[in-house]
């Protein structure tokens, strides 16, 4: 098992990871296609942003990726596992290494737009949220969240 940092060549598999972890949380394939260009990681994005694929025995399984908003302010962009990987430990085991990562930056904050869903997940982190955004979905707000690693 390895975290390594993604090649411009990988877009086409970060993107079925994104789109096949979002569905594991019940959106149907119509809501998964509206969403489709949201959720399509381009080789441009990979280029213009730090992502990481957690590789087990030679396969992607899951990947993060962030940028930074500043020079104080990290944004965790994404965290996708596989469905079939999904409660192993390997989410936990890229946010500790995303952690780590920025904690050895002069990074102050680390913040995210959650899914609903995985809001717990973020808590167990000790992010805390700060504000929602409504999305297209009626009565849906995806949470936002944000970790302090020093103080401002």
């Amino acid at each position: 098992m390895l975290i390594l940092k993604s090649d411009i060549d990988n877009d086409k598999i970060l993107t079925t990871i994104t789109k096949k972890s979002k569905a594991y949380w019940g959106y149907s394939s119509e809501q998964i296609e509206i969403w489709s260009d949201l959720l399509t990681i381009t080789r441009t994005y990979i280029e213009t942003n730090n992502v990481f694929n957690l590789v087990v025995d030679n396969t992607i399984v899951a990947y993060y990726s962030y940028n930074h908003v500043d020079k104080n302010i990290v944004k965790l962009d994404n965290l996708f596992v596989l469905p079939e990987f999904i409660g192993k430990g390997f989410g936990t085991l890229l946010m500790n290494d995303f952690i780590n990562r920025i904690k050895k930056t002069d990074t102050q904050k680390i913040i995210l737009d959650s899914e609903p869903n995985t809001q717990k997940f973020y808590e167990k982190f000790k992010f805390i949220k700060i504000g929602q955004i409504e999305t297209t979905i009626k009565n849906r707000y995806l949470p936002i969240m944000e970790l302090k690693l020093k103080d401002e």
